[in-house]
C-alpha cells in the first residue's frame, strides 16, 4: 500500500481541495477535526497530513499552530495555496427571506461578516467542525438554514447555490502544510519553519535572535507568536525564513540561536509553493 492522505473531513471541503492540488494520486481519508488529522499521521508512518495554517483574510489558524508546537516529531515537508471562494448553500425550496440560520466554519464565517451582516442581519451564525459538514447539517435541519461552503461541497451533497463568491475581498487565499514524519530534500527554492521560545522575559531577547537572521542575510517571511499557556506573557514565536535547514549559512544561524533560547524546534523545511 501507498501512501494515504489524511484531511479534514467529510468530502468537499476546502481542505480537501487543497489535497487534491498538492497531489491528486494519493489515497484520501477523511477525518473528523484538525486534531485527528494530525493523530493519523503519528499513528501511521505511511499517512501524511493536511491542515491549514493561514488565510489572507483571518490570518493564522491558531489551532493549527498549537498543534504544531505540541507535537514537535512531526515535520512539516510542503504547503500549498488555495484561493478561497465562498458560496451561500441552501436546501432548493429555501427562500433567501426565510433564513434563520447560517452554518459555516469559523474561518469562513469571519471571512464573510461583512456579507453576512450586511444581507442577513437578524440570521443566527452557527459554527460547524468543516464547511462540508456545515452544508449536511443545513440539509437535514428542518428550520429555513444556510451554509456557506465550497461550489464542490454543494455539487456533492445536491444543494442550490443562491449566492457566489461572498468573501468580504476578492483575494482571499489559505495556505495549508503538509504534515509527515521527515520533511523535504533541499530543492533551492525552500522556505524553513521553526518555532523558538525564552526562558525568561528580559528586554531585547527577541530583538538579538532578529538581528542573527539580518546579520546572515537571512529572509523572514512571516513571525507570529502564541501564548506557552505556562504564565501569562510567556510566547512561543513561530518564523518562517528562506533557505532550507541544511544550507550551511541557515544550519549556522540556528547554531548561533539556539544559544540565545531556551528552545529552538525546526518545523521542517520544505518547497515553496509555486502556482501552476
Amino acid at each position: 500500500m501507498g501512501k494515504s492522505f489524511a484531511y479534514l473531513g467529510p468530502e468537499g471541503t476546502f481542505t480537501e481541495e487543497a489535497a487534491i492540488l498538492y497531489d491528486s494520486s494519493l489515497a484520501r481519508v477523511a477525518e473528523s477535526t484538525i486534531a485527528r488529522v494530525v493523530q493519523a499521521v503519528l499513528n501511521n508512518a505511511e499517512t501524511i497530513g493536511i491542515i491549514p495554517i493561514e488565510n489572507s483574510l483571518e490570518g493564522p489558524v491558531t489551532y493549527s499552530q498549537d498543534l504544531l508546537i505540541n507535537n514537535p516529531e512531526l515535520r512539516v515537508t510542503g504547503e500549498v495555496i488555495l484561493p478561497i471562494n465562498h458560496y451561500l448553500i441552501t436546501k432548493p425550496t429555501t427562500e433567501p427571506e426565510e433564513i434563520e440560520f447560517i452554518y459555516s466554519h469559523p474561518q469562513s464565517l469571519g471571512q464573510c461578516k461583512n456579507y453576512l451582516q450586511s444581507r442577513f442581519p437578524d440570521a443566527e451564525q452557527i459554527a460547524s467542525l468543516s464547511n462540508a459538514t456545515a452544508v449536511t447539517t443545513m440539509l437535514s435541519d428542518q428550520k429555513p438554514s444556510a451554509a456557506i461552503g465550497p461550489k464542490r461541497t454543494a455539487d456533492i451533497y445536491n444543494g442550490h447555490i443562491i449566492d457566489s463568491r461572498i468573501q468580504d475581498q476578492e483575494n482571499n487565499e489559505t495556505r495549508f502544510i503538509i504534515l509527515d514524519h521527515s520533511d523535504h530534500e533541499a530543492t533551492g527554492d525552500d522556505k524553513t519553519s521553526i518555532c523558538i521560545s525564552f526562558k525568561e522575559d528580559r528586554p531585547g531577547s527577541l530583538y538579538e535572535v532578529l538581528g542573527i537572521f539580518a546579520i546572515d542575510s537571512i529572509n523572514l517571511t512571516k513571525i507570529e507568536s502564541r501564548p506557552t499557556k505556562e504564565v501569562l506573557g510567556r510566547y512561543h514565536f513561530l518564523i518562517d525564513c528562506v533557505g532550507h535547514r541544511k544550507e550551511p549559512v541557515i544550519s549556522n544561524c540556528f547554531t548561533k540561536i539556539e544559544s540565545l533560547v531556551d528552545k529552538l524546534t525546526v518545523f521542517g523545511s520544505y518547497p515553496k509553493y509555486r502556482s501552476n
